[in-house]
């Protein structure tokens, strides 16, 4: 791989890998329950940009690093991440032609799925949690898109050029 094309690729692992530490990073217990899901919203940005470089792979292994790090049970992350970075990159273009307002609700919507895939895996396992930890991610990632959309944006023309 040319040093061109590695430098290229290093801001976008460096916004994931910043999105893993924001997963893991200690908050105060009370917000614990509205912490943003930083790695999938970061994962559907460049799965939405870039599909042939960041899709459902990169959302395997993320959710893996994801699982073990947040001491989950195993695959758990990884299956979420990668279901819903199927569906983004199976409609890429459609997604990158909405407007912010559109894509925002889009967003929720995949965010919720999410959830609800955690919330399926954990009812299946036995694993009980009250609800607010389930849809606070959903609210404050849909709340937060517009400004992280506008920051990788910089990113990605920081990247390019």
């Amino acid at each position: 791989m040319s040093d061109a094309r590695i430098s290229s690729h290093l801001p976008i692992i460096f916004s994931i890998a910043v999105a893993l530490l924001l997963s893991i990073a200690p908050i105060p217990d009370s917000a614990e329950p509205f912490r943003p899901t930083w790695v999938l919203l970061t994962l559907i940005y460049w799965a939405m940009t870039l599909p042939d470089n960041y899709s459902v792979g990169s959302a395997w292994i993320a959710g893996l690093i994801l699982d073990v790090a947040q001491g989950t049970l195993l695959g758990q992350h990884a299956i979420g991440l990668s279901l819903v970075i199927y569906v983004t990159v199976k409609f890429h273009l459609q997604l990158r032609q909405f407007p912010m307002m559109q894509l925002s609700i889009t967003v929720f919507a995949l965010l919720a799925l999410y959830q609800f895939i955690l919330f399926w895996i954990n009812g299946v396992a036995g694993v009980n949690s009250e609800s607010v930890i389930y849809w606070g991610p959903v609210l404050t990632g849909t709340l937060i898109w517009p400004l992280l959309n506008i920051v990788f944006v910089g990113i990605r023309q920081r990247a390019r050029g």
